[in-house]
């Protein structure tokens, strides 16, 4: 069962916020290296080829928990 199976009323504020934050990051390391990675997002999926800076990534995500931009 998915995380955003687990809440049938939908998905908090803060799980949208962090969703966000993740598939924005993956777009700016897409954009940064059009060669290398390709993202996809659809309504409740995303699909990701390539490499990810996983250190940006999670700073991207505990900035998103912490309540940053």
């Amino acid at each position: 069962m998915g995380a955003g199976n687990m809440n049938p009323g939908g998905a908090s504020p803060l799980e949208e916020k962090v969703k966000q934050a993740i598939i924005d990051e993956l777009k700016r390391q897409a954009d940064l290296h059009p060669g290398s990675l390709q993202v996809s997002p659809a309504e409740t999926t995303i699909l990701v080829n390539g490499k990810i800076d996983l250190d940006d990534l999670t700073m991207v995500v505990i900035g998103a928990l912490a309540g940053g931009p």
